[in-house]
């Protein structure tokens, strides 16, 4: 199945995302985990089905560990910080607000990409595959007149 990632003549959807957090991520991108590593690997440089991914992103008030802005997909991993309850609850609570942006999620925890990273890819790409004719990152335009004769520009 052919997937287009072309997003000519179309526009990003523009997520608030709050400034006092981009020295943070750049210090996240600097530091990444062995699992952020492995999985940035096979994210970066447009590798799967050509779609870009970025690492420690911001978005609002949050910074997600990997994100496509065609997809509006966060891709998180989940360590060892994320297995308390307190931190569950601050995982569930950071997503909704997400997701109320209409930023979709992927999940994966630490140990499952360290022992099985080509099972996470593939989840990854078959995600990609039943949801990439969905861009919700993607906004067409609207045909605008030109200041000619009326025509219509595309």
């Amino acid at each position: 199945m052919p997937i287009q990632n072309s997003n000519s003549g179309k526009r990003r959807i523009i997520l608030p995302y709050n400034k006092a957090l981009r020295e943070l991520a750049r210090k996240l991108r600097k530091n990444m985990t062995q699992s952020e590593k492995l999985l940035w690997n096979e994210l970066k440089g447009n590798k799967i089905y050509g779609f870009d991914f970025d690492r420690q992103r911001p978005i609002d008030n949050y910074i997600v560990d990997f994100y496509c802005k065609d997809l509006m997909l966060a891709i998180e991993i989940d360590g060892i910080v994320h297995d308390n309850e307190e931190a569950i609850e601050n995982d569930k609570e950071r997503q909704e607000k997400l997701e109320s942006l209409s930023v979709r999620f992927l999940r994966f925890n630490e140990e499952e990409l360290i022992k099985d990273l080509d099972n996470v890819v593939q989840t990854i790409s078959n995600w990609i595959e039943s949801n990439a004719g969905d861009q919700p990152g993607i906004k067409t335009h609207p045909p605008t007149l030109s200041k000619g004769k009326g025509d219509q520009t595309v």
